[in-house]
């Protein structure tokens, strides 16, 4: 059986119940019923409000997104020959980045001051059915521009983004690339703290990385290390392929699309976008190389291609 990857947030159309990502690829039984919150399906409350059935996400399998209801999860297969070692030749002689566990409290406590968290409302299925979702974004203008996963906007009507300090303000799609699973939201605030951008491009096998989000929609600011496992990966979902990705350990959850991969400078490297849904430790982030034409598009006020 080929992996499985899940999506994480966005809108679609199916009203399909969630899976919980602890979960494998096999049906559920029928007996017991589910347990937990925000995982099996029913309406979870998160900031005082139940949130509507999520639905799947078009195009992507991410690991993050609409935990605070359900979403149908997609399924994605690594291409066989298309995953590639480290370009650096591997992780053969690559020593493992050397922290301590007070710079990387140091460094989370920098990068969390220009991460935002995502909720979206919308509308699908022939009935029109309540849907919504949360993800993650990151803070990379300090006019309010904000990069997070196509998925995690995919299909709203609303958007609304809770800022570091707490506001929740009005959202809007900016531009978005399904090719990369990357979108722009613009918020009308000024004075925010951007995010640095690192290079992706100098990432090693067995560097350290911490991924940083919103996991379940209920855990703000939540940082899990890990280290780089892979680079240059490619996986499919739903008959499209994400290649070049970067491939982690560092635990992450439906909640955590559209957050910052960051090194242990507090450089952003990367956007988290997919998981495996059955196993452990298997994730994915998009290089933030990838990003850099469409976030600097929109700090100089162009359209994005």
């Amino acid at each position: 059986m080929p992996p499985r990857f899940y999506p994480a947030a966005g809108g679609a159309d199916s009203p399909e119940p969630v899976r919980p990502v602890w979960v494998t690829s096999e049906p559920e039984p029928a007996a017991p019923p589910p347990q937990g919150p925000a995982a099996f399906g029913g309406p979870v409350r998160r900031g005082g409000r139940l949130r509507g059935l999520l639905s799947p996400l078009v195009a992507v399998a991410v690991i993050s997104g609409l935990v605070a209801s359900g979403t149908t999860y997609a399924v994605a297969t690594v291409a066989n020959g298309q995953s590639t070692a480290a370009t650096s030749g591997g992780a053969t002689g690559i020593a493992l980045t050397s922290v301590t566990s007070g710079s990387l409290a140091s460094v989370v406590a920098k990068t969390t001051a220009s991460v935002v968290t995502i909720t979206t409302s919308g509308t699908a299925g022939s009935f029109g059915q309540q849907t919504g979702g949360v993800g993650t974004g990151i803070i990379v203008g300090s006019n309010g521009v904000i990069l997070t996963n196509d998925h995690v906007v995919s299909g709203a009507t609303s958007i609304q983004v809770t800022l570091p300090n707490g506001q929740t303000v009005a959202g809007t799609v900016y531009g978005v690339s399904s090719t990369t699973d990357l979108a722009i939201v613009k918020v009308n605030e000024t004075g925010l703290t951007a995010a640095t951008l690192g290079e992706s491009s100098t990432l090693q096998v067995g560097q350290t990385v911490v991924a940083i989000g919103d996991p379940l929609g209920e855990f703000t600011d939540s940082a899990t290390a890990g280290i780089v496992s892979g680079l240059d990966r490619t996986i499919t979902v739903e008959n499209e392929t994400l290649t070049g990705l970067i491939q982690t350990d560092a635990s992450v959850n439906p909640g955590n699309s559209g957050g910052p991969l960051i090194d242990t400078s507090g450089n952003v490297v990367g956007v988290v976008t997919a998981s495996s849904s059955n196993a452990q430790g298997i994730s994915f982030v998009i290089p933030i190389g990838a990003a850099s034409s469409m976030v600097a598009a929109a700090l100089a006020g162009q359209p994005i291609a």
